[in-house]
This record gives structure tokens, sequence and C-alpha cells, in this order.
């Protein structure tokens, strides 16, 4: 009897446990690509002399934590307000997570990959309604926000 060559190196554990790991970092993964634009931004506003800067840290700032926006930060609101958005920001994160991670794990062979497939799909449709409430606001104020 001739035995069939793997033709990739097998799952650890099982494709069960895989999943089950997926599932549950998943949530916390999610968080890596608003705290790398939350960390950019932060960078970009150290030593900040140009206005192009300032924007672009605030776009970065508004990308990473998108209820800021709801907490009224480019016009009003106060340092509470800030923390309260920057929570509800990291809820909205870890929902996106877990749900890209249980979009992911329904097909038996679920990988990272598919998971990056998923969150990627859901946090643009998040950053596309940040980017179009931000113009938005500008159109209805009819002045620039920066």
């Amino acid at each position: 009897m001739e035995q069939f060559p793997t033709a990739g190196i097998p799952v650890p554990q099982g494709p069960r446990a895989y999943r089950t790991r997926l599932r549950r970092l998943g949530p916390l993964v999610g968080l890596l690509p608003p705290a790398v634009l939350a960390g950019g931004s932060w960078l970009m506003l150290r030593q900040n002399d140009s206005t192009l800067r300032g924007v672009l840290a605030f776009l970065l700032a508004v990308l990473a934590a998108p209820v800021l926006l709801v907490a009224g930060v480019p016009l009003s609101g106060g340092p509470g307000d800030h923390a309260w958005a920057v929570l509800a920001s990291v809820a909205m994160w870890l929902l996106l997570g877990v749900l890209a991670a249980r979009r992911a794990t329904r097909i038996p062979a679920a990988s990272w990959r598919d998971f990056w497939r998923d969150y990627i799909w859901l946090a643009s449709g998040v950053w596309l309604g940040v980017v179009g409430a931000l113009v938005a606001a500008n159109l209805l104020l009819g002045r620039t926000l920066v």
C-alpha cells in the first residue's frame, strides 16, 4: 500500500485546538493595528511644529479610536470625555476582533490569514466611516477642522 505525502506541516494539537486558540487570541491580536495607529499618532505629535504632522497625527488618532469623534474631540470635550471615548474604542476593537475570529473559524481549517482577511474587511468599514464623518463635518460646518 502506497502512502500519500502530506501537503504541509500538520497542525500542532489538531485543528480544533488551533481554532480555539484563534478564537481566544483573536480579540487581543485585533488590538494591534489600532495600537500601532495610536503609537504613530503619539510619535507624530512629539516635538511637532508642522501643520501636516498635526493633521496626520489627528487622523491617525481618530482612526485608532473612532469613538473620539462621537465624544466631539475636534470641537469640544474634556479629558474625561476623551478617556471614556478611548475605552469605548478599545471595547469596539475587541468586539471587532471577536467577530473576525468567529467569521474566520467558520471553516474547519481556519488560519490567521483568514482572521486578518475578515478583520481588515471589518476595520476598513470603520475607517471609511471615520473618514466620511470627518469629510461630512467639514462640509456641514463650512470650515476646515484643522
